[in-house]
């Protein structure tokens, strides 16, 4: 069994030329910084909705905020646009926080909000950025899910053991 991340413990993630301390944090409140967005666990029945934009890597739904958008707003907005699914129940899962220590935006602080989000599948009719979709029994979802810097799997173990599914742990 590969560790879940502890609460605002930084792992250490490159990515986009920087290098960057990300932290898990419970919910209710958000660790200081600028909202970045929503990402969830999309669960229809006992199924884990993942997209892709390649065919290839899958992940999950989530994007970043629009001006004055509230992160339950966000979450709503980008699993329609990205899954074509209508949040129906939503539960904050915690968040996490990026501080990038090294590279063109260092200094710079993002949180995303992580949710659990019960959802009803619509007609599939990709019209943004993401033309795949694919739905997998909860036991198959996270192994899934491409997870392109390793050290980020803590995080990724942790929002699916937040979301009390079983694959969290196996």
């Amino acid at each position: 069994m590969d560790d879940l991340a502890s609460d605002s413990d930084d792992l250490v993630v490159s990515s986009n030329g920087g290098d960057w301390r990300v932290g898990w944090y419970p919910p209710p409140d958000p660790p200081p910084g600028t909202p970045h967005g929503a990402a969830a666990v999309c669960v229809n029945d006992d199924q884990v909705v993942l997209i892709s934009t390649d065919g290839q890597r899958w992940g999950l739904p989530g994007g970043r905020p629009e001006p004055h958008e509230r992160w339950i707003d966000t979450l709503r907005r980008e699993v329609a646009e990205e899954a074509c699914a209508v949040v129906e129940r939503a539960r904050l899962l915690g968040f996490t926080r990026g501080i990038c220590i090294r590279g063109p935006e260092e200094g710079l602080v993002l949180v995303r909000s992580m949710w659990r989000a019960e959802v009803r599948l619509e007609r599939w009719a990709p019209r943004f950025e993401i033309p795949y979709r694919r739905v997998l029994p909860a036991n198959e979802a996270l192994q899934s899910v491409t997870i392109a810097e390793p050290s980020v799997g803590p995080i990724y173990r942790r929002m699916f053991a937040e979301a009390a599914l079983a694959s969290a742990t196996s």
